[in-house]
């Protein structure tokens, strides 16, 4: 490799390094103050789901065919309605979307179910089988324990995804800046 490029990898990885330990900490903090990382999370979610109102509607206007027009307005203004409520309403944005991980994760735990059954013959469907198993269970947990769980669920299922994010990012750039030092 030439000289330059082993720079550039050598300060991207760098980079790396960096994003990867401030998403470690930023994992750690939701995962300490969940209710605060949720209520973050729920605002962010509101922007996004207001910004796609936004351009839905703005797509209505090119959607040639009537039903399309229309569909593309309903939705729009169902999105912008929903993002304008999880931002007016925080609170009861965590809770609604508390309740939307706990169905997603039943659907998700049956879905496993089903897969592993069909797989069954397969080596390693026994896992699906504990993972659709262990989902369900999570989904009951959450589920049972509405709205109460809203101040805990969405912060720190975020925290503990960017911390294992953040530690598999810091550790596939450590072993690539090893490679080029």
């Amino acid at each position: 490799m030439t000289t330059t490029m082993m720079g550039d990898i050598r300060r991207t990885t760098t980079w790396s390094i960096v994003f990867s330990v401030l998403m470690i900490a930023a994992g750690v903090l939701a995962i300490g103050v969940p209710m605060v990382a949720g209520i973050a999370v729920t605002a962010f979610v509101g922007w996004l789901l207001l910004l796609s109102g936004v351009l839905h509607l703005a797509f209505a206007w090119g959607a040639g065919r009537a039903n399309a027009v229309v569909w593309e307005i309903l939705l729009g203004a169902l999105y912008g309605l929903i993002g304008t409520y999880l931002l007016a309403s925080p609170a009861g944005g965590l809770a609604s979307l508390t309740l939307a991980i706990a169905a997603y994760l039943v659907i998700e735990g049956v879905l496993e179910f089903i897969v592993s059954f069909q797989l069954r013959p397969a080596p390693g469907s026994g896992w699906l089988l504990v993972d659709g198993i262990v989902t369900l269970v999570l989904a009951l947990m959450i589920a049972s324990t509405w709205p109460s769980s809203a101040e805990w669920v969405v912060g720190t299922l975020v925290g503990i995804s960017m911390l294992f994010s953040g530690s598999t990012r810091l550790m596939a750039s450590m072993a690539v800046h090893r490679m080029v030092a």
